[in-house]
């Protein structure tokens, strides 16, 4: 297999351009594609996603993963732009990654028009995956990590404070910096969590094969909410993979400080189930 080669790419999302990476050891026919998304307060450079991207290249795959119009980070993995971060909803997330798709279906971005296309993603974007593989037949093959199981992540008493100061404050607990989150995503779950954003509704309607990966030890997401998802996927290809005593990101951390046994293994698997429902 060819080393895979980088490429920088611009489409337009809904708080602004999404910067994508494409990586593909062959751009003369068309591969099957990967889509890699990241979670709340991530990004397409945090730690073990450039390598997966590797890894999934040099096992043919043309690979596509990218900053959510609304992660605030800039291309060097900086979080440039606080306000859109504030302003940043879960359906933003489900329309930027329409958006991705489209443009990678209609060979526009810089690769050929994929035979088909897979999605991963990662806790917040693991719930955004599962979304959007219920409703877009153009996702042929689903894994999740870390996945949230529903949209709903504050308390009633944090809304409420939250709606009488107009915002509540987000820290990055690698770097300390503090970031603003608006009311727009309240107001958004408002509208739509008990429709459009229905994350458990959604995994009922999978019907692309899905591989759930969940450690057993997630501080973020805990191991009941992978439970509650594995009991509603209805499709006889799925699969379910706890990873005992893997956190949230299985080891990784950023900047990237090498593999652990629990990612190297969920790279594996990921890998292998591409390659199983990818042609």
């Amino acid at each position: 297999m060819a080393t895979p080669s980088l490429t920088k790419h611009r489409i337009p999302g809904v708080f602004g351009d999404l910067l994508i990476d494409v990586r593909s050891g062959g751009r003369a026919e068309p591969r099957s594609a990967v889509i890699v998304l990241h979670g709340f307060k991530g990004f397409k450079d945090w730690g073990m996603f450039p390598p997966l991207a590797d890894r999934l290249a040099r096992a043919g795959f043309a690979v596509i993963s990218f900053n959510l119009s609304g992660s605030g980070v800039d291309d060097q993995g900086d979080f440039s732009f606080p306000e859109k971060f504030g302003h940043n909803t879960f359906s933003a997330e489900v329309t930027d990654l329409s958006r991705v798709i489209n443009a990678l279906a209609r060979g526009q971005l810089g690769v050929p028009e994929p035979p088909a296309i897979g999605v991963i993603g990662h806790s917040r974007g693991g719930g955004t995956a599962i979304l959007s593989a219920a409703i877009d037949p153009r996702i042929a093959a689903l894994v999740t990590w870390s996945a949230i199981s529903t949209v709903e992540r504050w308390s009633p008493e944090s809304r409420a404070e939250w709606r009488r100061t107009g915002k509540t404050e987000i820290r990055n607990a690698r770097t300390g910096e503090i970031f603003p989150l608006y009311t727009d995503v309240l107001t958004d779950l408002e509208r739509h969590a008990a429709g459009s954003l229905d994350i458990r509704a959604a995994a009922a309607k999978v019907s692309t094969p899905w591989l759930l990966i969940h450690g057993t030890n997630d501080e973020a997401v805990p191991i009941r909410e992978a439970e509650l998802l594995s009991g509603l996927a209805t499709i006889p290809t799925f699969a379910y993979v706890p990873v005992d005593g893997a956190g949230h990101t299985f080891g990784a951390v950023h900047p990237f400080a090498g593999m652990t046994t629990a990612l190297d293994r969920v790279f594996q698997e990921t890998v292998d189930w591409f390659s199983l429902y990818l042609p």
